[in-house]
């Protein structure tokens, strides 16, 4: 089932939080939003979930518009940050079940499985407000897959984990959402979560739509530099104007296209070395083989010239690779 957005805009009080003329989320794949803090993504969430009524336009679930009644029917939504009644795990599970209206039988082997696959099911009789960080989010997310709804809406599935936690349920989440899930629509402001989760990417800042499309096309023709930041680049400034460098291409020494980084700091972590400095204002770190001496105040490094593109003024000339 896709998710059509038309003419929707929304605002609090007098300021403007999204203006989306048109946007598809396409059926059966799972697309990241990804933007920063403030950028409009929850909003998107929310609109789409029928918890904030728009200004002007409106979402399609499955054709049909996103009233209360189709929103019950269709959409499994996890929150950013869980909450759960005073009772069990299980409790919690079971009461979107409940409210759909399935047989006791069923809710209780979509319980089990959500639960297991979630890495949960040894929980089911704790009571929810006890549960770890890490315990709580596997919970929350079970709680939404348990409904295995047409469209499953995630605001931020990893906010607040680090560590092991984090790394395991990056690691599960793909596998879970193409077991329980259809259509996802997954919000995120970290570049690592979207590229591993999505097939398809949209870009979101200041509540407009920057990019959208299957995540190596977006990945690979950011339309301007932010975005491009956004997607893990290196945005320098040129004599011609902004730049971009894919992450990774930067090499000491030189190359196709070169550029000279003013060396602020020099660290050996034995396995490798970095030269941290900035280039033309910009930022970044450079990686060195192992052994290394420190450079001096000024280091070459250089990048493939596929590997950089510039940004023309013209909005229909685009990037362009050097």
């Amino acid at each position: 089932m896709d998710v059509r957005i038309e003419g929707l805009r929304f605002s609090y009080g007098r300021r403007d939080v999204l203006d989306v003329p048109g946007l598809t989320f396409a059926e059966g794949r799972t697309t990241a939003l990804l933007g920063r803090n403030g950028s409009g993504k929850t909003t998107l969430l929310r609109l789409i979930a029928g918890l904030e009524r728009p200004l002007a336009g409106r979402a399609l679930i499955g054709g049909e518009p996103a009233s209360p009644a189709r929103v019950r029917q269709t959409v499994a939504l996890a929150f950013q940050q869980p909450v759960f009644l005073t009772s069990t795990v299980r409790a919690n599970l079971e009461l979107a079940l409940r409210l759909r209206r399935l047989p006791p039988a069923e809710r209780e082997r979509r319980i089990d499985e959500a639960a297991r696959a979630c890495g949960v099911d040894h929980l089911l009789d704790r009571g929810a407000v006890h549960l770890s960080g890490g315990e709580a989010r596997r919970a929350n997310l079970a709680r939404a897959l348990a409904l295995r709804a047409p469209v499953t809406l995630l605001d931020e599935p990893l906010a607040g984990l680090d560590g092991p936690a984090r790394r395991h349920l990056l690691h599960d989440l793909p596998g879970l959402l193409r077991d329980f899930a259809t259509t996802t629509i997954l919000v995120t402001h970290d570049r690592e979560e979207a590229l591993r989760l999505g097939d398809d990417i949209v870009v979101l800042s200041e509540g407009e739509v920057r990019a959208s499309g299957p995540k190596h096309e977006v990945f690979r023709q950011p339309p301007d530099p932010e975005t491009a930041e956004l997607l893990g680049y290196t945005v320098l400034d040129s004599d011609a104007g902004p730049v971009a460098v894919a992450p990774g291409a930067l090499r000491p020494g030189p190359g196709e296209v070169t550029f000279w980084l003013e060396v602020e700091e020099f660290v050996d972590f034995g396995s490798h070395a970095e030269a941290f400095g900035s280039i033309g204002g910009s930022n970044l770190s450079v990686r060195l083989p192992a052994g290394s001496p420190p450079p001096g105040p000024a280091l070459q490094v250089s990048a493939p010239s596929a590997a950089v593109m510039s940004f023309i003024n013209s909005a229909d000339e685009g990037p362009q690779n050097h």
